[in-house]
């Protein structure tokens, strides 16, 4: 059962960077599961959920950006760990996969971020570190300690220099996501 976590909420309003919500969770659940842990929607700037992964499976079009076919090697529903799920995520935050931190409870999770270059958290529980992460929190009330640079050195918070869209996003993204298998 999932309960009010009051240094969850407080955690993310003081980021100053931009904040995305990737879950494979729907956003009905989403939206459920936000409320039980008292923690306002309105705090991300942007979300991931199964619904902006597999737009195909809700009549949306399945056409790419330019227009061109869908991917024939798009699994026929995505979730993290899959590429396409992180590579869908990187596009809604509008991000540098190199400038990313990535925070999952899955080591699953962690190690296909990790595959495509994104800076890893393992959260909730996890004091040793997997090979794959980054940093390893016991708690959401740890990343302060484990990652002072998201507020500064000082503890003062930082501006995101990084809101705008970044224009060599895509190029980045196309030069770092190269479809690979990962074991799911």
């Amino acid at each position: 059962m999932i309960t009010a976590d009051p240094q969850l909420a407080v955690a993310l309003q003081s980021m100053p960077q931009r904040k995305i919500l990737f879950t494979n969770s729907d956003r009905a659940h989403m939206k459920r599961s936000l409320e039980r842990l008292g923690v306002d929607e309105a705090c991300f700037d942007g979300v991931v959920c199964f619904e902006t992964m597999n737009p195909h499976l809700f009549g949306e079009d399945a056409e790419g950006e330019k227009g061109e076919a869908a991917d024939v090697d798009r699994p026929a529903v995505v979730l993290k760990p899959s590429v396409h799920a992180f590579v869908t995520a990187l596009r809604v935050a509008g991000t540098n996969p190199r400038r990313t931190l990535f925070l999952d409870d899955s080591e699953r999770n962690i190690a296909a971020g990790k595959a495509l270059g994104l800076r890893t958290a393992l959260q909730v529980g996890k004091r040793a570190r997997s090979k794959e992460a980054d940093y390893a929190l016991e708690t959401i009330g740890g990343l302060r300690r484990a990652i002072p640079e998201i507020w500064g050195a000082d503890g003062e918070l930082q501006p995101d220099h990084n809101v705008g869209k970044n224009k060599s996003m895509r190029a980045d993204l196309d030069a770092v996501i190269q479809p690979t298998s990962i074991q799911a």
